[in-house]
């Protein structure tokens, strides 16, 4: 017996050492350093964590926390991505076995273009209309943290009481940005400000970080909370709003107040420092391409032509043919056939109508995918709270553990802007078959690193949300003319972004001049489009990455089918595709052909 214990001891010493070895050196296995790189970026990041929701139960630390945006913090993460990088590049990318050499070559990707990109880390501008974090922390808190069990309503209020040390680090950031040149736009200051000053001007127990507590607190699913538990909690919240929310918002909102007189106006970031190598960045980084901005601008003037002259042939079919794509289109809009009243009922019925559209589409594609998700998706509107600066439309992801489906939102601000012509090819981007077929399946990858199931590249997934509205068509879902008419309409709009981008952050364009080229040419709503422009001046280059993506998408189908004729199979294309993983469009065209090199010797 003194020997086995000994023999145990010497044992459970060695794992120990191991563990050590893998957690503060290079690990002795590729696999072990990739989990480690996830671990050491996710377990800072507390909110991505009740997000995912990977762990199991017992495993959950971090729900009562917010994740660090200090510049402190910052400043370790990219000392971690470089150390990442320099460590990665340490192993031998030929000994791995061919079929895992992807992984590698992904990881090594993402960190060198983050590397790159450095310099540019507060080139930022994180308290905005459309993504800043005065939405993102309440929208999270209201819809994401979950709230079923006694501890979960803690963690609740004690996340509450940490936004008061969040909104500080994030002065910190904000200042640090303004003495370094770094200063938003005009309209910015002016609609985060609107934004906030609402916020705080209604009382504690009707704000949204109440009342959904409130709701999550009386659902069925909640246990071992009785009505004075109930109360209490609710008289916790309603002081932590009062007391640390507010003046924390009150805060910021003093900040931007001072601010806005500093602004100069609404110009891109080529007014930043190094503003014009800061766009050249975001552009290969977004794209995932080697494409310049004026390349970039080129392709966007070419397909605006190209898609415009297949729009106007179905207008004429419609007795418009006088004006403009984007007049005529407006007139369209205009039609009563094409609207909804503005009712509570219209608006049930908008979120109804979507639902049955994903669900015609879904019970159809059998033919045409092998892999699908397990996950659902379902339809509801985007929060009250959030309405007037976000986009039409947006899609979150279901969660890992499946406690939370898809969720495909729908902004009811106004119902005029919603025109039944482009509801199909909307539903078929955001639900299915485009986000959530991609990222659903994303997550559930197996026989991959964590880091696959995670990360992400916008080319590839704005790309194959747009191949899928086009995919639809192909399919015969969207056959009469007005819905194909609202498909290249949204076709067109991202043809015109890669114009208004660059215009704007390259060639100096005006936030109005992109405001009339994009509704002259696609006849959105002045209010889309307004907040679509103010969209791409926060977030530079990102709007281009939806159409070189499905460009390149449709570039590889069109060469896999040309290679193998007979034996191309799109259901076998979409599997490659989709379990692939997300991945730069380099890495997918390496991909493809290796895949038709394959099929050709089946």
């Amino acid at each position: 017996m003194r020997w086995t214990g000994i023999a145990f001891g010497l044992l459970l010493l060695a794992v120990l050492l191991l563990v050590a070895h893998t957690i503060w050196m290079k690990p002795l296995k590729i696999g072990w350093f990739y989990e480690r790189v996830f671990a050491e970026f996710a377990l800072e990041n507390p909110e991505m964590m009740s997000r995912l929701r990977m762990l199991p139960p017992w495993l959950d630390w971090y729900s009562d926390d917010l994740t660090d945006v200090s510049p402190a913090q910052q400043e370790r993460f990219a000392g971690q991505v470089r150390e990442a990088l320099d460590t990665l590049r340490s192993y031998d990318r030929g000994a791995l076995p061919a079929d895992k050499r992807i992984d590698y070559d992904v990881l090594e990707y993402f960190l060198a273009t983050q590397v790159e990109g450095q310099r540019f880390r507060f080139h930022d501008y994180p308290l905005n209309q459309l993504h800043g974090l005065q939405n993102t922390l309440p929208e999270f808190l209201a819809n994401t943290h979950q709230v079923k069990s006694p501890g979960e309503a803690d963690d609740y209020l004690a996340r509450l009481g940490k936004i008061p040390a969040k909104f500080d680090q994030l002065l910190e950031g904000l200042r640090l940005r303004e003495s370094r040149g770094i200063v938003p736009p005009t309209f910015v200051v002016e609609k985060v400000l609107a934004g906030m000053r609402a916020f705080v001007a209604v009382p504690p127990e009707q704000n949204v970080l109440y009342t959904s507590f409130e709701e999550r607190l009386a659902a069925p699913g909640m246990q071992g909370v009785d009505d004075a538990a109930r109360e209490e909690l609710l008289a916790a919240a309603r002081a932590a709003i009062a007391d640390k929310v507010y003046p924390a918002y009150r805060q910021l909102i003093d900040y931007y107040a001072a601010l806005l007189p500093r602004t100069e106006g609404n110009r891109g970031v080529w007014a930043l420092p190094d503003g014009d190598a800061y766009y050249a960045w975001s552009v290969r980084q977004q794209t995932t391409t080697d494409m310049t901005p004026a390349q970039v601008h080129a392709l966007g003037l070419s397909e605006v032509a190209r898609i415009s002259a297949e729009m106007d042939a179905i207008l004429r079919t419609q007795g418009l043919d006088d004006g403009s794509i984007g007049e005529r289109m407006l007139q369209l809009a205009q039609r009563p056939d094409q609207r909804y009243p503005d009712t509570p009922e219209a608006r049930a019925r908008i979120l109804a109508d979507y639902q049955a559209i994903i669900d015609e589409i879904d019970g159809g594609l059998e033919p045409y995918f092998d892999v699908r998700p397990k996950a659902g998706v379902k339809v509801e509107p985007v929060p009250a709270f959030r309405e007037k600066t976000a986009p039409g439309a947006y899609y979150n992801a279901p969660a890992f553990d499946g406690s939370r489906p898809g969720i495909f939102h729908i902004n009811l601000r106004d119902l005029g802007e919603i025109q039944k012509f482009g509801m199909r090819t909307l539903a078929y981007h955001e639900a299915i078959p485009g986000h959530h077929f991609q990222i659903a399946i994303q997550q559930e990858l197996t026989g991959v690193p964590t880091f696959r199931r995670v990360l992400p590249f916008t080319a590839f997934s704005e790309g194959w949300a747009l191949y899928a509205e086009r995919l639809a068509w192909e399919l015969g879902f969207q056959e009469r003319p007005l819905d194909n008419l609202g498909r290249l309409q949204g076709e067109l709009f991202r043809a015109v972004r890669l114009v208004v981008d660059t215009g704007m952050h390259h060639k100096r364009w005006t936030r109005e001049q992109a405001i009339d080229y994009m509704t002259d040419k696609t006849g959105m709503p002045q209010s889309d489009v307004v907040a679509e422009i103010e969209r791409y001046l926060v977030m530079p280059g990102q709007a281009l990455a939806y159409k070189v993506g499905m460009n390149k998408i449709l570039e590889l189908r069109a060469r896999a089918t040309a290679a193998l004729g007979d034996k191309f199979d799109i259901r076998r294309f979409h599997t490659l595709v989709l379990t692939g993983g997300p991945m730069p469009m380099t890495l997918l065209e390496r991909r493809v052909d290796a895949w038709i090199a394959a099929e050709r010797e089946r």
